[in-house]
């Protein structure tokens, strides 16, 4: 059983086990993996096979999947996780059923015709070997042609089992209810709730910037201290000491003060510049640089990229931090710029509302773009389209569509 644990404490979040059964062994052990070598063999061999009795364990254990090396281990094991389920699903009905009788008369073969649960019956068998036949042919694609099944090529994946296009389309879409990530049901990360450090409001026709005070103490320097300096009977090395922490405190508060001045010139500049993104939307959003913004208030650009670090602003588009703000931009035929989250969003779009039989290439897409007066080169969409993680146009082409 600590062995078992011990497995389950060196699962990744997705439940994965990324380290080999030797290095796992030498670990559980304590042992050096140069004297499982030289000297203690015998300990290293107990506890490789104690760690590969675990790991079947592990194995073994809810949400299935867990414990895999990857991703085809992964899905073997939710399918065999199935495939067992089902035999005994069949063996408890074989058990159950009756014996048949022999009918010899031809009304009671009209009997039987008529019986309504017949025809369920018929049909419940019929969707249990469709799904036999599904797992089947699904452990054939999870072992062996997980890449063509990343294609999406539906084809070309019935000939290379041997199966009919039908067949190989269900063993698919029984793998799409398998979960890739089963440590994820586990592992969920917390709500993480954001309190806006600024809000930006309209009043009447024009917008203004509020600091989030509300749940902020306010600093101060304790009359104690203050006293101890004055006094005339404090001995010199507390005044020293005294004085110390006292420029200490007072510096940290102008600090503060100045950050609080940064971020809210910087916030005046954005909401100066980006009025129409907060009465329209993003497609309304103007590309802005922090070099900009910083030459504009009269900071270095390091201090406006600090003072914005991880700080959010309450708007009408929602609540968004304030690093959104600034991003470069394509220039247009007149000048017109585009932000880059602005080019990504209509770079996803259009792919969106592509025909998955003929997918857009990213010649298509550039020329489309350019089309709207968005000049950018087809190297330019190819990178925006894999940096949001988005397929190729032969790996987004649906063949069975």
């Amino acid at each position: 059983m600590t062995a078992a644990e011990f497995i389950v404490g060196n699962l990744d979040e997705n439940g994965y086990l990324a380290a080999s059964d030797e290095e796992l062994a030498a670990s559980f052990a304590g042992i050096d993996p140069v004297s499982a070598v030289n000297g203690a063999a015998e300990e290293y061999a107990a506890a490789l096979e104690l760690i590969k009795k675990a790991i079947e364990l592990v194995q073994h254990l809810d949400p299935a999947g867990v414990g895999s090396r990857d991703l085809r281990e992964c899905l073997l094991i939710q399918i065999t996780a199935q495939q067992e389920e089902l035999a005994q699903l069949y063996a408890k009905r074989s058990l159950m059923e009756p014996e048949p009788e022999v009918v010899e008369e031809e009304e009671d073969y009209a009997e039987i015709d008529a019986n309504p649960h017949g025809s369920f019956r018929v049909e419940a068998e019929a969707k249990l070997e469709e799904r036999r036949k599904a797992m089947e042919v699904a452990v054939q694609i999870a072992d062996k042609h997980l890449g063509l099944l990343l294609k999406r090529d539906v084809k070309d994946l019935a000939r290379a089992m041997q199966s009919t296009v039908e067949e190989a389309h269900t063993a698919i879409e029984f793998i799409r209810t398998l979960d890739p990530r089963p440590g994820r049901l586990y592992n969920r990360e917390q709500t993480r709730l954001i309190e806006p450090d600024v809000v930006f409001v309209k009043r009447g026709n024009e917008w203004v910037v509020s600091m989030n005070e509300e749940d902020l103490p306010s600093l101060r320097l304790s009359r104690r201290y203050r006293q101890m300096l004055a006094a005339d009977g404090t001995e010199r090395e507390v005044k020293e000491y005294v004085k110390e922490r006292f420029r200490s405190a007072m510096q940290l508060m102008r600090n503060i003060a100045q950050r609080k001045s940064t971020i809210l010139r910087t916030c005046e500049v954005i909401v100066r510049r980006q009025q129409e993104f907060l009465d329209k939307g993003l497609e309304a959003l103007r590309p802005m640089m922090i070099k900009e913004v910083a030459e504009e208030i009269g900071v270095h650009p390091s201090t406006v990229s600090r003072a914005v670090a991880n700080k959010y602003a309450h708007t009408p588009q929602g609540v968004l931090e304030l690093r959104f703000f600034f991003s470069e931009g394509s220039n247009g035929p007149e000048g017109a710029d585009t932000p880059l989250v602005v080019l990504k969003k209509k770079v996803r779009k259009l792919i969106e509302d592509e025909n998955p039989k003929k997918p857009l290439t990213d010649d298509h897409l550039a020329a489309m773009l350019q089309a709207q007066g968005i000049q950018l080169t087809r190297r330019t969409v190819a990178k925006y389209r894999e940096e949001m993680n988005i397929p190729s146009t032969h790996q987004r082409r649906r063949r069975d569509a």
